[in-house]
């Protein structure tokens, strides 16, 4: 591993599980949710229902609101970084260095413990907390709901954690305990750092879900092409919840073995085919590599962090435009036809 963290990954795997945990670690501390949003309300909640105190720290708007419904005591940001022993930021990525310079670093006093739910703004230098405060993140690998619905269901849900900076000799030890008191050293916790957590999350985001989407758009537009209804194509491809089941049976099973569940006409289609596809492998793993560097050099964070209103407007436009798209109409129409998700579409007569 490069000193600064950046370059090769660690080849030695280290998981943590309940076993290795203690929530007495953190117990007697308060606890600040800086940031009532899907994670900060999970997380507040879980780590209340381990019996530890938990403040909320938000802006005044309907998140606050949330949180005082909750039965939470809500401060500002800043009285609740100056009351808290740890604080979790838990705000919005474009705006998290903002609200820290102004209402967190002023309360940093020593032996306090800064927890991030995602690496980003450490590993790309956009928040460079004091020597004095330890440095933790524990970022669940599961969306708010999933957080809070697998710690009440007892199954939990998996994280990637790291120590970045030990100040107290108690980091870990810290980590682990809240890690617990989420629920998610029941599913089992992989330390990492905080660079390879941020970038592990922003070549999905950039390399693979675009490639995927475009795959998937193709194989629409080829089909309603070549005269198929929309609504035929769109069930087959994913609406009916097949490909989502697939999916669910490749995290059980492994993305090979879940291919015995297809009949016999599948997996010889499948097999027989996939060599026709392999020449995009050149080109799918340069841009992949392209993608990958730009994360990795801090280019992409350069770019995103400049001019945030433009890159918002842009992401607003479009937004605008894929909702004229005639996909978004052929969606509707067949989820409101099939009853999927919250789109029914009321039974003549």
């Amino acid at each position: 591993m490069r000193p600064d963290g950046r370059g090769e990954v660690r080849n030695v795997t280290v998981i943590y599980r309940d076993a290795d945990a203690d929530v007495g670690a953190v117990e007697g501390q308060t606890l600040a949710i800086l940031g009532y949003g899907n994670q900060g309300r999970a997380q507040a909640q879980n780590l209340r229902d381990s019996g530890l105190e938990v403040i909320v720290g938000n802006i005044e708007d309907e998140c606050l609101e949330h949180a005082r419904a909750d039965g939470f005591e809500v401060l500002s940001i800043a009285e609740a970084s100056a009351r808290a022993d740890i604080l979790f930021l838990l705000t919005a990525d474009e705006i998290m260095p903002e609200v820290y310079a102004r209402d967190v670093a002023p309360h940093l006093a020593p032996g306090k413990l800064l927890d991030f739910a995602h690496g980003y703004n450490i590993a790309f230098d956009r928040i460079v907390p004091p020597d004095s405060v330890d440095v933790i993140f524990i970022a669940p690998r599961m969306i708010g709901a999933g957080v809070r619905d697998s710690y009440v269901s007892g199954e939990g849900f998996p994280s990637f954690v790291g120590v970045h900076h030990d100040a107290t000799g108690t980091a870990r030890a810290r980590m682990l305990g809240l890690a617990r008191a989420l629920g998610s050293t029941r599913a089992g916790c992989l330390e990492m750092t905080m660079n390879d957590e941020a970038t592990l999350d922003l070549f999905t985001e950039q390399a693979f879900g675009p490639a995927f989407g475009h795959v998937m758009l193709t194989a629409i537009q080829t089909l309603v092409d070549a005269g198929y209804p929309p609504e035929a194509v769109l069930l087959e491809l994913y609406l009916s919840g097949e490909l989502a089941y697939s999916f669910s049976k490749i995290r059980e099973l492994g993305m090979l073995e879940q291919n015995r569940l297809h009949s016999h006409t599948s997996q010889y289609g499948t097999i027989t085919r996939t060599g026709r596809y392999t020449e995009l492998d050149p080109i799918l793993s340069q841009k992949m590599r392209e993608t990958l560097e730009e994360i990795r050099s801090g280019a992409f964070a350069r770019e995103w962090s400049s001019d945030r209103e433009a890159k918002l407007a842009l992401v607003e436009n479009v937004r605008e435009l894929q909702r004229k798209l005639p996909l978004t109409a052929w969606e509707d129409r067949t989820r409101r036809a099939f009853g999927i998700g919250d789109a029914r579409e009321e039974p003549a007569g």
